[in-house]
């Protein structure tokens, strides 16, 4: 009697994507709908593929409106890491101000000589009715 392979190890279980090697795939700076990161919350989204010009592309389709996926204009569109901004820009492209940066421009604004004194005076009466 010969052994037969276990079904288990002719066909290995698929190897599951970790959410921590999924990296996002903006066009630009906006967000894409064929990027991993970007979920429906309804589950609706479909990734097929479509023939355009004779070469084919991957597109996502919406299974609710039975037609593409509108992206972040969509109420159910959402980002696995939080980074789809309202207006439709990836997080992970934009950059944001470091702290130096806003000390040095602080710097560099100097308050002009009128409002200063300006400024001055306030205090001094608010002082002046506090005691």
């Amino acid at each position: 009697m010969s052994k037969n392979p276990d079904r288990r190890e002719l066909y290995p279980r698929r190897e599951f994507r970790e959410r921590e090697f999924l990296e996002p795939k903006p066009i630009g700076k906006q967000c894409n709908n064929l990027c991993p990161l970007f979920k429906c919350a309804k589950g609706a989204q479909v990734l097929s593929t479509k023939v355009v010009k004779g070469y084919t592309q991957k597109v996502a389709m919406c299974r609710l409106t039975g037609d593409q996926c509108i992206g972040y204009q969509c109420q159910f569109a959402y980002c696995e890491r939080k980074a789809l901004l309202p207006n439709g820009n990836c997080a992970f492209t934009v950059k944001f101000k470091d702290s130096e940066d806003f000390f040095s421009e602080l710097d560099k604004e100097d308050l002009g000589v009128g409002s200063s004194s300006k400024l001055v005076k306030r205090v001094s009466k608010k002082d002046f009715l506090i005691e």
